[in-house]
């Protein structure tokens, strides 16, 4: 789940031999939403989880934490910048195109939608409500008011997720989806009017990626787990390094988070659908070179690409926290050893928020089962025992 984005804006989102086993992941309860539940599966539904996707998962929002926590100490350190853009291009296009390759059976079907109320939209709720109280009470403003219009830090995704899965049934009509969505993120580049409700730019920005996992199929993730694609990463990602550390003083990270149309961020209007393609190709470029990287046997770490979602919407108490104590004015904090001492502990901390006795603390607020909300479904004794 990842970037999220920068804190200075509102809405700132067994080691054996690789299985030869096609990819046949298994769903979560919002359908790409990781989950305790699905974390220790039993059965036969366990031989269908593909460790490659967790193992993405996994890794993502561990970069995901990282660059939260390099956030109040970049200003000092070129180097740093240049890592944080580099990171941003591709760590939540990354995210959210498994997210959407997730999302390719959903549809209106009772139960399914039942999932992404209890597993996107009631966690929304709760922790745009957490957040803000947070910022009351530790961050020392208490009339900040909570706007379930207006996402605040990581929350952001969640708001996002539930509309990229409420319109997949229309994506999967459309014979090809992914011009249309670069059509609608062009547009929204140049839409200053769209406003910060629900933080709609991001939305929109980020919409391609989503529909590009929706169009993915299970060889195009088998191409890039090759070994020459790997090898071939290593000049891709030397060379994206390079040209963002030139980039740090003459181009705006802004770009990067999406949530900005070009006008708001001082360009030409024409500026907004160059760099939407510009930054398309670049991110799924670098998302391409991370996928091959990505282990695809069953490692330590395995399991926690079960709980990503966790790790994602818990470790920002952490960084915020962390800021509004002034834990990061510590001057060795900004120094090189400081710096990589703060990208070990938070890839410490979310590794530990999505570990398994984690999620059971929090499983009421990340999936409710609330069955006193809703009717009960009538097929779902047949899908039981079809699934039987």
């Amino acid at each position: 789940m990842f970037h999220a984005a920068s804190s200075s804006s509102r809405a700132t989102g067994p080691s054996s031999a690789p299985a030869r086993t096609p990819l046949s992941p298994v769903r979560s309860p919002a359908d790409g939403v990781p989950s305790p539940r699905s974390a220790e599966p039993t059965g036969p539904s366990a031989k269908q989880r593909d460790a490659f996707f967790d193992n993405a998962k996994y890794l993502a929002i561990v970069l995901v934490a990282m660059g939260h926590s390099w956030e109040p100490l970049k200003g000092d350190s070129r180097v740093l910048q240049a890592a944080y853009m580099c990171v941003y291009a591709f760590h939540m296009p990354a995210f959210i195109v498994i997210s959407g390759y997730f999302s390719r059976s959903f549809d209106m079907r009772p139960d399914r939608l039942k999932r992404l109320v209890t597993g996107v939209l009631v966690p929304y709720v709760v922790f745009e409500t957490a957040y803000v109280l947070f910022k009351r009470t530790v961050g020392g403003d208490p009339s900040l008011p909570i706007s379930l219009l207006d996402p605040w830090y990581l929350t952001w995704f969640l708001a996002a997720l539930f509309i990229w899965r409420m319109t997949t049934p229309l994506w999967k009509l459309v014979r090809h989806p992914v011009p249309p969505a670069i059509v609608v993120a062009m547009l929204a580049s140049v839409s200053p009017d769209i406003g910060d409700d629900l933080d709609l730019q991001r939305v929109l920005q980020f919409l391609p990626f989503f529909v590009i996992g929706l169009s993915l199929k299970q060889e195009h993730f088998q191409l890039v787990r090759r070994r020459s694609v790997r090898i071939l990463s290593l000049p891709v990602f030397a060379g994206a390094l390079a040209v963002a550390w030139w980039a740090v003083p003459r181009m705006n990270p802004a770009w990067f988070y999406h949530r900005d149309s070009a006008q708001e961020l001082g360009a030409p209007w024409w500026c907004g659908p160059v760099m939407v393609l510009a930054l398309l190709g670049c991110s799924l470029l670098l998302a391409a070179c991370f996928f091959s990287w990505v282990p695809r046997r069953k490692m330590w770490f395995t399991a926690l690409g079960a709980g990503t979602l966790y790790g994602y919407l818990l470790h920002g108490f952490f960084v915020k926290g962390a800021d509004y104590l002034g834990w990061y004015d510590a001057a060795w904090l900004h120094r090189p050893l400081g710096e990589v001492f703060v990208t070990l502990l938070a890839g410490a901390v979310v590794t530990l928020l999505c570990t398994f006795p984690v999620r059971r603390v929090f499983r009421f607020a990340m999936e409710p089962e609330m069955k006193w909300a809703f009717k009960r479904d009538a097929a779902a004794p047949a899908r039981e025992r079809a699934r039987a």
